[in-house]
């Protein structure tokens, strides 16, 4: 099954030039979640669910997380101010009507500097749109980086997401970014791609949304980046190979127990493949594992 960031690395073509459809991109009360009884606050993105948002439609995927336990969730859907085909008041009710908040979105927009202001345009209606919404946040999923990257397109990167960053402050909703492996494995003059933009980036605009997977998929340890810099990540993504918990690859226990200490309120979990194939009960499964964890809160 096509991973997540094969995915994106096919859709998103950024400084290459032309304009990427943006449904392909996007990696919002009190019933179901609460008769769950977990006490804890764990998140969702949606795209873990893709395929059963797919065949079954949104309404199914977003009941069936509700039954499961999850309190929030992430979107992975944004198309000409829609969130799922729907208005973005319909999916904050159908949500919220579950039982569920969406604190959360990833979307993305192609970028160049001779479409820059094509591309600004379409960022204000994304904005307006979660804005509606009641995000907290808006997270761009990747960049297409690679050993052919320099340090110009790096800052050209950062002053985009910047620009972006600007945007949605101005509706009260932070913007951030999301890594994959790549950044911790690209390195340009000798500086890792994912502390060049760390460093690069408005601090006060642009937050990163750490998926601790990949940071331990690139060589690094996402304690040590939480540690020296907690003021630069405001949430997390909680992955695992498959399932949460079942690789013994992932130690979840440090990493959270450094995102209590950080003060991180919103966390997701995202489950790319399954052992089963059957992605519904790898969400669960990966529920009921952080559920039962002393550590998570």
């Amino acid at each position: 099954m096509q991973n997540r960031r094969d995915f994106l690395k096919q859709a998103s073509l950024l400084l290459a030039g032309g304009m990427v459809a943006p449904q392909l991109l996007s990696s919002c009360g009190g019933g179901s979640a609460a008769a769950a009884g977990s006490g804890k606050h764990i998140g969702l993105q949606l795209y873990s669910l893709r395929e059963m948002v797919k065949d079954d439609g949104i309404q199914k995927v977003i009941e069936a997380v509700a039954k499961m336990g999850y309190t929030h969730v992430e979107t992975a859907s944004y198309d000409n101010g829609k969130i799922y085909g729907m208005q973005p008041s319909e999916f904050k009710k159908l949500v919220n009507d579950n039982g569920l908040k969406c604190t959360s979105a990833h979307v993305n927009q192609s970028y160049s500097k001779e479409n820059e202001a094509e591309v600004m345009m379409w960022w204000d209606k994304c904005v307006e749109a979660h804005n509606e919404l009641g995000c907290k946040y808006m997270v761009m999923p990747m960049l297409t980086i690679n050993n052919n990257t320099t340090m110009d397109d790096m800052k050209n990167y950062c002053d985009y997401l910047t620009a972006i960053g600007l945007k949605t402050a101005a509706a009260s909703i932070a913007f951030g970014y999301h890594n994959h492996a790549f950044e911790f494995e690209t390195v340009i003059d000798g500086k890792m791609v994912y502390d060049i933009m760390l460093d690069t980036v408005s601090k006060n605009h642009v937050f990163f949304q750490m998926d601790v997977y990949w940071v331990k998929m690139g060589g690094q340890d996402p304690v040590r980046y939480l540690k020296e810099r907690p003021a630069q990540f405001k949430n997390i993504h909680i992955k695992d190979e498959k399932e949460i918990g079942a690789s013994g690859f992932m130690d979840f226990q440090p990493i959270f127990e450094q995102m209590k200490a950080n003060n991180v309120k919103d966390w997701y979990v995202e489950v790319e493949q399954y052992t089963n194939n059957n992605p519904q009960e790898s969400v669960k499964q990966s529920f009921d594992f952080l559920d039962k964890a002393a550590y998570v809160y």
